[in-house]
């Protein structure tokens, strides 16, 4: 019974904190504050991850009203592994954000800066756990004010436009989802996802339930910055600070390509999705034009913040193919990608923070010789460069492995040729980085590494990318658990 209680609180601490954390004064207690939330969150997950691995499904009905009537939060192998995700990539960025928000911020806003990075925590995981369709609206816009704010906290002016854009694409996006909710609350009186699934099929083959499962999915495609919705993504990625957007790449459109994979398959179901209504013919084309695109773009990028950004949605393709192939194997390769991608490229855009630290700058031009002079941090960013590659013993090629084994399942050969043209592409733009960083001569070779308050997180997750790649049990184990409960074939 004390697991089952334990589901809110990783939900309930940051929020509680937010408050908290805006009385204090300005300095070093925000973060503490911040962190020590953060590692706890994690420790909460991961002991109700490792229930959830073991086949058990948490539920916590607040207030005590049982579902359908009350909230539920509900935890099984699915979103046990996005809980993990969430908690690691926040235990590993808080700490990181200390020295590198004081640096390109300044501490006058410490206080409100840390309530808004522990809403958006509280968000996050809140969409995760609850087992309420309207109530993952909450939490989505509790998360989404959150991280516009922090996207315009950037110190380049930029950054206001970029959190504007941010704010209007996903106020839509949000709306779409809400009339989707509000098509099925109309159609079956409920909004507990479990008795939301139950009810569906008996409203299957009406045009109401059709355009619900539209807007839903569009809605959810533009929060996930699916091609050709991304166009918020590169510049709010751009111009928020470096942990901020360390945070927002690792763990923000994950949330959304869960929300996606739990309504398609969790709740409206792969008949239904597949079947009924051609969702295989919207998702492929898409995610094939925007992951070969995107990493075109990325290659022609001179910033290399923008760079990573574009690649984020070339890699949000790789999420969005498993994800149409509607087999079991996709699917679990999906859920794979969304872990593995997070470690990799919060392991990035961390080492690209550090870097940015004591260069200044995220201009290619102007880290030529970086290498020599900030070895251990270049380091980083190459090794987990070899993971967004898909290099073996890395997570990144864990994750390819898994989807082009279901393409191969599915006799889907033009795919497995596309997964393999995008990891050579993402190798032409990482080499451009080493190229610049390592084999050009800079204007000095004096050294002038990072401080270790931002190498030691950056190198955790680096590891985090090497451990999940060699020790599959745990991310394998889940997500295999949570596409066979999905069910991904229709």
């Amino acid at each position: 019974m004390i697991a089952h209680n334990l589901v809110a609180l990783p939900v309930v601490l940051p929020l509680l904190a937010a408050a908290v954390a805006v009385l204090l004064p300005p300095g070093r207690k925000p973060w503490l504050l911040a962190t020590g939330i953060a590692w706890l969150v994690f420790a909460a997950s991961l002991a109700l991850a490792l229930r959830a691995l073991g086949g058990e499904v948490l539920s916590y009905p607040m207030g005590g009203w049982e579902p359908p009537w009350g909230i539920e939060y509900r935890l099984d192998a699915a979103n046990a592994l996005l809980m993990v995700l969430i908690g690691a990539v926040a235990a590993a960025v808080f700490p990181f954000a200390g020295p590198s928000v004081k640096r390109e911020l300044g501490e006058e806003k410490s206080p409100l800066f840390y309530a808004a990075l522990l809403l958006f925590l509280a968000g996050q995981l809140g969409i995760a756990v609850t087992g309420d369709a309207f109530n993952v609206f909450v939490f989505l816009e509790i998360s989404s004010l959150a991280s516009y704010t922090l996207v315009a906290s950037g110190k380049d002016r930029k950054a206001l436009t970029a959190a504007f854009s941010y704010l209007i694409i996903g106020t839509v996006g949000a709306t779409f989802y809400l009339i989707g909710i509000g098509l099925l609350y109309a159609l079956t009186g409920t909004l507990n996802m479990a008795d939301l699934a139950a009810r569906i099929p008996e409203v299957a083959e009406t045009r109401a339930a059709h355009t619900a499962f539209a807007f839903i999915v569009v809605g959810l495609c533009m929060k996930i910055a699916l091609f050709p919705l991304h166009l918020w993504l590169p510049n709010a990625y751009t111009y928020a600070p470096s942990a901020v957007t360390a945070l927002l790449a690792a763990s923000s459109t994950k949330v959304a390509v869960y929300l996606l994979i739990r309504f398609v398959y969790g709740i409206f179901g792969a008949d239904f999705s597949y079947r009924e209504m051609p969702l295989a013919w919207l998702l492929i084309p898409l995610a094939v034009v925007g992951l070969l695109s995107t990493s075109l773009v990325a290659i022609g990028q001179n910033k290399v913040k923008r760079m990573l950004a574009y690649s984020s949605v070339a890699q949000i393709g790789y999420m969005v193919l498993g994800i149409g192939m509607a087999s079991s194997l996709g699917l679990a390769a999906a859920l794979l990608h969304v872990f593995n991608h997070a470690l990799m490229k919060g392991a990035l855009f961390m080492a690209l923070g550090a870097l940015v630290y004591r260069v200044g700058t995220s201009r290619l031009h102007q880290w030529r010789g970086i290498g020599r002079r900030m070895p251990w941090t270049m380091a980083a960013f190459v090794a987990a460069g070899l993971s967004l590659i898909g290099v073996p013993l890395t997570v990144g090629f864990v994750s390819k492995w898994y989807l082009v084994l279901a393409a191969i399942e599915l006799g889907f050969w033009p795919i497995v040729a596309v997964i393999v043209i995008g990891s050579l592409l993402a190798v032409i733009y990482i080499g451009r980085v080493i190229e610049v960083a390592w084999f050009e001569k800079g204007e000095s070779d004096e050294r002038c590494e990072a401080p270790l308050s931002l190498l030691i997180p950056t190198w955790v997750l680096v590891i985090a990318n090497f451990w999940f790649g060699i020790d599959t049990r745990l991310t394998v184990g889940l997500a295999e658990l949570a596409a066979q409960s999905l069910g991904g074939t229709p």
